[in-house]
């Protein structure tokens, strides 16, 4: 649920401001988000009626503030004293808790610009004030956030851990486990096996659920995996993967960092092994 902020709560508000302009997020010159009043954002009062609370994920006897949500769009403004820098960049440096929230707001604000028109006729949509949906002024067709769930799995031999490269990594040198989307009618396990095949040739047994996350570029839904390695040779899918090698544990290469459920799939393979 995404509600429009009425003027009291506007202007009573203190804490932190999630303002967007495409894919980046604005912040301050020591890459803060915005925080205080709004009577302190003037560049910003124009887009007041934009301006949209997202309740927070935690259901707690004393909740967080709902997070206030501005989207610009593609109007691009220059704001003294500010800056825009990627998404990517603020989760990096994200405590768990503003992880959660600010991928939240994100997933919500891609939603938005992507469903401005109803997919059955074409018609106008509107935001829902008691779910995070929209629907269409004219048919009443509803629509909601897409989701895509995604395998991601540490598969390890002995002492070892697969690792590869992707294809569309930024890093040349980072190498991480491998992922793939489930398919229409897959089960999660079925996307494993089949994905893991695909992108390596190999088969794994002894899969165990580890944990989820969700990853905001732009909607997916990661679920991790730990498995054994149970037979075959490497024998990469080019049209995915640049390289995959076996790594011992205590000579990897640089791995994600901690904020992703990649980086810690594979800090639980290697402290599992040293245990």
């Amino acid at each position: 649920m995404m509600n429009d902020l009425s003027e009291q709560d506007l202007l009573s508000y203190r804490g932190e401001w999630m303002v967007f302009w495409r894919d980046k997020v604005l912040v301050d010159d020591n890459g803060a988000l915005p925080q205080g009043a709004w009577s302190q954002l003037t560049s910003l009062h124009h887009y007041a009626a934009q301006v949209q609370s997202l309740p927070p994920l935690e259901q707690t006897d004393t909740p967080p503030p709902a997070l206030p949500v501005l989207d610009i769009g593609a109007e691009h403004v220059d704001i003294q004293g500010w800056q825009w820098v990627s998404l990517r960049q603020i989760l990096t440096g994200a405590t768990a808790f503003h992880y959660k929230e600010y991928s939240r707001a994100w997933q919500y604000v891609h939603f938005l610009r992507t469903h401005r028109y109803c997919g059955q006729c074409g018609g106008h949509t509107e935001t829902i004030s008691w779910e995070m949906a929209v629907q269409c002024r004219q048919c009443r067709h509803r629509a909601y956030p897409r989701v895509s769930p995604c395998i991601i799995v540490a598969i390890y031999r002995d002492d070892e851990i697969l690792l590869a490269r992707g294809v569309r990594h930024k890093d040349p040198q980072m190498y991480s486990t491998l992922a793939g989307f489930v398919e229409s009618g897959e089960t999660l396990e079925q996307a494993l096996h089949r994905e893991v095949f695909e992108e390596v040739g190999i088969r794994i047994k002894n899969e165990e659920y580890f944990e989820s996350q969700a990853w905001p570029f732009p909607h997916s839904l990661m679920v991790g995996y730990i498995a054994e390695y149970a037979g075959g040779e490497i024998n990469i899918d080019e049209r995915e993967i640049v390289d995959a090698h076996w790594f011992n544990i205590q000579d990897l290469p640089k791995i994600p960092p901690t904020m992703s459920v990649a980086g810690r799939l594979i800090n639980a393979v290697v402290a599992r092994h040293r245990s």
